[in-house]
C-alpha cells in the first residue's frame, strides 16, 4: 500500500462514520504516522459529523503515534488497536477516554 493508499484511507472515512456514536463529542484526533505509510492526518469530530484533513493540529484532544502500516491495520479491523498500544506499536498522547471512543465511531472497522 502506497502513501496515496493511506491518504485514499483517511479521505473515505467520513462515508465510514457512525454519526449517532458521536454525539455531544467535539475532538481532534491527530494521526501522527511514520515509516513508508507516514504521514500526518487530522481527524475533526464535531455536530456527529467527520472530517478529515492533512497536517498538524496545533492543540488536538488526542495524538495517536505509530507506523503507517499499523495504521492501515487498525483502521481496516486486521490489527487490535488495543494490543498495538499494549506491544508499544501504538502511541497515545491526551484523552484516553476520547482514543477509546474511536473505535465506536466507525463500527466497521473493528477487527474481524
Amino acid at each position: 500500500m502506497s502513501g496515496s493508499a493511506v491518504q485514499a484511507f483517511f479521505d473515505a472515512l467520513p462515508s465510514r462514520f457512525h454519526a449517532a456514536a458521536a454525539q455531544g463529542v467535539t475532538a481532534v484526533y491527530q494521526f501522527d504516522l511514520s515509516g513508508n505509510e507516514g504521514g500526518q492526518y487530522q481527524l475533526h469530530i464535531a455536530d456527529q459529523t467527520c472530517r478529515v484533513s492533512p497536517g498538524l493540529h496545533p492543540s488536538p484532544d488526542v495524538t495517536l503515534r505509530m507506523m503507517g502500516e499499523d495504521c492501515v491495520a487498525i483502521l481496516d479491523g486486521r490489527l487490535s488497536g488495543v494490543s498495538a498500544f499494549l506491544s508499544g506499536r501504538l502511541k497515545l498522547e491526551g484523552d484516553l477516554g476520547l482514543a477509546m471512543k474511536l473505535a465506536a465511531f466507525f463500527p466497521d472497522l473493528r477487527p474481524h
